[in-house]
């Protein structure tokens, strides 16, 4: 299995009402785009989540998250939540919403921009 699909259905149910998702298979995972913008990703063992990165200390009492990592740089605004600290109903809404409330400030990649301005 490339990433749990139990976890990647529960996120599409919360995703149902936004009329602009899409769902893409990439980095060994599913990636939910909303409004054209990486928003939540589900991997094998957790659920990356875009977020405002100066929220970050807000989360401090938050168990099973940690700051996204690739190589040796952080990413900023990308975190990574354990899917045992999703089995809750309530701990999944919570993350969803912080990422669909960062949405519509999210930068869009350079590469769609440009893609959209070919069409």
């Amino acid at each position: 299995m490339k990433y749990n699909e139990t976890l990647a259905l529960r996120v599409a149910e919360r995703l149902m009402h936004i009329p602009d998702v899409e769902e893409k298979e990439m980095f060994s995972g599913l990636v939910f785009m909303v409004n054209g913008k990486m928003c939540i990703g589900v991997s094998k063992e957790s659920m990356m989540v875009r977020l405002d990165p100066n929220i970050l200390e807000n989360l401090s009492d938050k168990d099973g998250w940690q700051q996204m990592v690739m190589g040796d740089r952080p990413m900023k605004g990308y975190i990574s939540v354990l899917e045992d600290v999703l089995v809750r109903n309530d701990e999944l809404d919570f993350w969803v919403n912080l990422a669909l409330s960062f949405n519509p400030l999210a930068k869009a990649s350079k590469r769609n921009n440009r893609k959209a301005a070919n069409l």
